[in-house]
């Protein structure tokens, strides 16, 4: 079975979204196998966002993922990583359609709501990064 990661993003936090993000997930069939709060440290973001921290805009990205506590979720699903993005919408969430998360509890391109993973393997790093293996329960 396919395993993703998702991270609640500050402003899903802010605006009270959990609870609606996590519902139409499982309402997609997936299983939630792992979940936890946390609040991410430089360290983890420059690791996590490596491929832009070089970027003069990544200050911005960090302070916002470290502005406050986020939850973080390990999933699992058959082709889940594709059908986790799809409900998402697009990264940019004013280009997200109606039903989807973005679309409809996203404001920017920031402010989207949720990270995910975008390929199978970078799941898995990312599963790897956030969750230790005790932390998993599939």
């Amino acid at each position: 079975m396919d395993k993703t990661f998702v991270i609640c993003k500050p402003d899903c936090m802010d605006q009270k979204h959990v609870g609606n993000v996590v519902e139409r997930f499982e309402r997609a069939g997936f299983e939630i196998i792992g979940c936890k709060m946390t609040r991410l440290d430089p360290t983890v973001l420059r690791e996590h966002y490596a491929h832009v921290a070089s970027k003069p805009f990544y200050p911005e990205i960090e302070a916002f993922m470290s502005s406050r506590p986020v939850i973080m979720l390990a999933l699992k699903g058959p082709g889940i990583v594709a059908k986790v993005r799809d409900l998402l919408g697009p990264t940019d969430s004013r280009k997200a359609a109606k039903g989807t998360i973005r679309g409809d509890f996203g404001t920017e391109m920031m402010k989207n709501v949720c990270h995910a993973s975008d390929t199978d393997e970078n799941a898995a790093i990312e599963l790897a990064r956030f969750f230790k293996a005790s932390e998993l329960f599939a």
